[in-house]
């Protein structure tokens, strides 16, 4: 972050650039200004993308120099763990506790890179199984597809960031970064940790801050980007697949995500989890609990149990230590929930807690009831501290409710039964389906990634570093 007035520069073809023009970055919990940033412009990002490319084309980082950055980068941010989080606080109103989890992540993000950094490879090709191949060798080399745009969101400004650096570097290819213009600080402060103490040549990886209609828009129309990585919302992402469809664009996008509570079940451990996975970073994650479809029999116990856990909930200023619920990253953010929140209570939901906003201004964790499919708050993405509840009669009309939307990333289920978590993971059409566990539960280096709105890709280092390869493929005659 910045002294009051300063610009923070930026990492950009080499130089720390803070350019003509800045915006300020101000707390979504108290509205106090964080820093400002340089508002690019569409030539700063040509001139990032210039010095990738030119680096590119004087030659590949080494293996063993790619995962010696990546090493190195994850022992400083373990060494850092704290300051890093004190950013992600600052910055996205996660709660500090919360941010510690976030950059614990990031350090094994870039282990699971380093790792692969020195394992990925092609494969032989046996050519000789025609008769033409004979004498010949063939074999699938893996190269990088080139110059990465990178664009992350705002709900894990670190984490979401080293997703999509790490991977790159371990991938050999070379990166312009657009963090989000709310939380630009982890980011930057990442990028400069990379450059300036692990090794990584500064044209490798360049930081481009401004708005997404500007510096977003030349990233992805840039002719000399061969890979966009992109994580937001399906509106955003679906448009940038329409604009590039010459490019590689990998999504990472929206969810719903339904958990199954079956009689069955160790209900009371779903109730508890749910406390905060519908509601950890005020639901800002893309599978944070949303939709919980409850058996019948244990339908009014359940509620019952989960409106006590998240009546526990503590509500207030990131940087304490007790808070596990603070604000949403703006008031405009705040209040769409909010009224999504209103209109479903009109529509025929009941309020069983929350639904209000406190002294501070903050909406406090909310749990709607008797709520139905079609409600905003069942058919879309909430991204905010909401968890809907609604029954159900048998399994195959939970899996019917559950696969009834335009997500698919990811989904669970809460059973004692074998046959029924069998049933789940076959029927439930997402991404990812979790059995007695949260849908909100992810592994950093598991295939992370969902079906229609929910994206087009797979993240996680090894899955990530495929998508940013390309086969080349080598026949060596006699």
């Amino acid at each position: 972050m910045t002294a009051d007035g300063d610009v923070r520069a930026l990492p950009i073809a080499g130089e720390r650039y803070v350019g003509d023009d800045c915006t300020v970055v101000t707390s979504p919990f108290d509205g106090h200004e964080i820093g400002r940033i340089p508002l690019c412009s569409a030539g700063d990002v040509d001139r990032a993308v210039a010095s990738a490319k030119a680096a590119l084309h004087a030659g590949a980082l080494p293996r063993w120099k790619r995962a010696t950055v990546l090493d190195t980068a994850a022992r400083l941010l373990a060494e850092r763990e704290e300051e890093f989080a004190q950013i992600i606080a600052a910055e996205a109103a996660k709660p500090i506790r919360t941010a510690r989890a976030e950059a614990q992540r990031a350090v094994g993000t870039f282990q699971f890179a380093a790792a692969e950094a020195r394992t990925f490879d092609g494969e032989m090709v046996p050519l000789d199984a025609i008769p033409a191949g004979e004498g010949k060798v063939g074999f699938a080399m893996r190269v990088p597809i080139g110059v990465v745009g990178a664009i992350s969101p705002f709900n894990f400004p670190l984490n979401l960031v080293a997703h999509k650096l790490a991977p790159a570097i371990a991938a050999g290819c070379p990166v312009v970064l657009k963090p989000a213009t709310q939380t630009p600080f982890s980011a930057i402060a990442l990028a400069e940790l990379l450059i300036d103490e692990c090794g990584l040549p500064a044209e490798w990886l360049h930081v481009v801050t401004g708005s997404g209609g500007t510096v977003g828009t030349a990233i992805v129309e840039h002719p000399d980007i061969a890979l966009i990585t992109f994580t937001g919302s399906p509106e955003v992402g679906w448009g940038i697949r329409a604009t590039a469809p010459r490019k590689r664009v990998g999504l990472e996008l929206g969810n719903n995500a339904p958990v199954i509570i079956e009689a069955n079940s160790d209900w009371k451990a779903a109730a508890s989890k749910i406390r905060l996975a519908g509601y950890a970073h005020a639901g800002q994650s893309c599978i944070s609990t949303q939709r919980v479809l409850v058996h019948r029999s244990i339908a009014a116990e359940f509620t019952s149990a989960l409106v006590d856990e998240v009546s526990t909930l503590v509500v207030g200023d990131p940087a304490d230590e007790a808070t596990e619920v603070s604000a949403l990253i703006s008031p405009g953010e705040r209040d769409r929930v909010k009224s999504w929140v209103d209109e479903a209570i009109t529509q025929g939901a009941t309020l069983a807690t929350g639904g209000h906003l406190d002294d501070n201004g903050v909406l406090v964790p909310t749990v709607l009831t008797d709520v139905r499919p079609e409600m905003n708050v069942c058919a879309l993405e909430v991204f905010g501290p909401v968890v809907t509840v609604a029954s159900y009669d048998t399994l195959d009309e939970a899996i019917a409710i559950a696969n009834d939307t335009r997500y698919g990333l990811q989904a669970a289920i809460f059973t004692h039964d074998i046959s029924a978590a069998m049933r789940a993971f076959q029927a439930l059409d997402f991404g990812g389906v979790l059995v007695n566990e949260v849908p909100t539960w992810r592994a950093d280096q598991q295939p992370y990634g969902g079906l229609r709105d929910s994206g087009n890709t797979r993240e996680g280092p090894r899955y990530s570093i495929r998508e940013m390869t390309e086969i080349r493929m080598v026949v060596l005659g006699a």
